[in-house]
C-alpha cells in the first residue's frame, strides 16, 4: 500500500469505557490509527483484546466514550437516524455468526432489496433488480433462482456467509468490516470466503478490515496489521515487519502460540 492512497478512516485517541467508578473497565484505550482506500487491515489479538469493541465503535453501533473518528478526511457525524444510515453507505460489515445476521423472518428477496433500496435503486424496474441479484449471488457461487422465496434458516452457515458477501457486492461500500467471518464455516469454504473478498477489494478498491485472532490470516492477506493487548495497539505496521519481525512480546508470544507441523508441540501452557 503507497503512502500515496487516500485516507479513508483515521481513529485519534479512540477510547471505550464500560461502567463507573471501581467497577468500570477500559475495553478501548486511546488507539490511533489510519487506514487507507484499497487497503487490507488486520486487526489482531485474543478474546477479550478490545479489537470486537472497537469495530463496533468505527461501525457507530456503539459509543465512544473519548477520541474521534474521521471518516473521509471529515469528522463522522452519526447524531440522527439519516446520518447514521447515509454513514452506513459507506461503511458495512461481515460478522462471525452468520445465524444472528439475519432477520430469520425476511426472505432473502427482501434482503437483497433492502441492499438495492439503500443504494438508490428503488425507482429500478422489477428486472433490473432481479438481475442485479442474480448477477449478486452469482459472484459469490449462489444461484438466485434457488434462494427465492426461502429464508436464511433454510440455508447452510457457508450459503449465508456467502450471501452476506452478496450483499457487500450489491451495496458496495468503501470500507468492509468483517469480524472473523470465516470462524464458524470449515477450510474449504474458508478459502473460498476469503477469495471473495478479495476479488471483491480488487473489483471495488475497497478497504477490508479483518478483525481476528488469526495471526497466520493477517500475515497472508494483510498489508498492514495492528496487534491489539488489552485495549491498546501494542505494535503495527506493514505485515512483513510486525510478524517476520516482531518487536512487542505480545506480538512475539501469539506468533509462538501458532502450532509448525514440523516442531514437537509445546502444551505445558494449555
Amino acid at each position: 500500500m503507497t503512502k500515496e492512497a487516500e485516507m479513508c478512516l483515521e481513529g485519534k485517541g479512540l477510547t471505550k469505557i464500560f461502567g463507573y467508578g471501581s467497577t468500570k473497565t477500559v475495553a478501548v484505550d486511546h488507539v490511533d490509527f489510519k487506514f487507507h482506500k484499497g487497503e487490507i487491515i488486520s486487526i489482531v489479538g485474543e478474546s477479550g483484546s478490545g479489537k470486537t469493541t472497537l469495530s463496533k465503535m468505527l461501525l457507530g453501533l456503539i459509543s465512544t466514550s473519548e477520541g474521534e473518528i474521521l471518516f473521509q478526511g471529515k469528522q463522522r457525524d452519526i447524531s440522527s437516524r439519516a446520518k447514521k444510515k447515509e454513514y452506513w453507505k459507506g461503511i458495512q460489515a461481515i460478522f462471525q455468526d452468520p445465524f444472528s445476521s439475519y432477520n430469520m423472518f425476511n426472505k432473502i428477496d427482501s434482503v437483497l432489496l433492502d441492499c438495492i433500496n439503500m443504494r438508490g435503486g428503488k425507482g429500478l424496474s422489477q428486472k433490473e433488480k432481479f438481475d442485479m441479484m442474480t448477477e449478486a449471488c452469482s459472484f459469490v457461487n449462489l444461484k438466485f433462482a434457488e434462494l427465492t422465496n426461502k429464508y436464511p434458516f433454510e440455508l447452510s452457515g457457508g450459503q449465508m456467509q456467502r450471501l452476506m458477501i452478496a450483499r457487500i457486492f450489491l451495496l458496495r461500500p468503501q470500507i468492509l468490516l468483517a469480524d472473523e467471518p470465516t470462524s464458524m464455516i470449515d477450510a474449504c469454504s474458508r478459502a473460498t470466503i476469503l477469495d471473495m473478498l478479495l476479488k471483491l477489494r480488487d473489483e471495488i478498491n475497497m478497504t477490508v478490515i479483518f478483525i481476528t485472532h488469526d495471526i497466520g490470516l493477517a500475515y497472508y492477506i494483510s498489508d498492514s496489521v495492528y496487534i491489539m493487548e488489552h485495549g491498546k495497539f501494542v505494535e503495527h505496521g506493514c505485515a512483513d515487519d510486525v510478524i517476520l519481525s516482531p518487536k512487542a512480546e505480545y506480538t512475539k508470544r501469539l506468533i509462538s502460540d501458532v502450532p509448525k507441523i514440523y516442531e514437537e508441540w509445546d502444551l505445558t501452557t494449555v
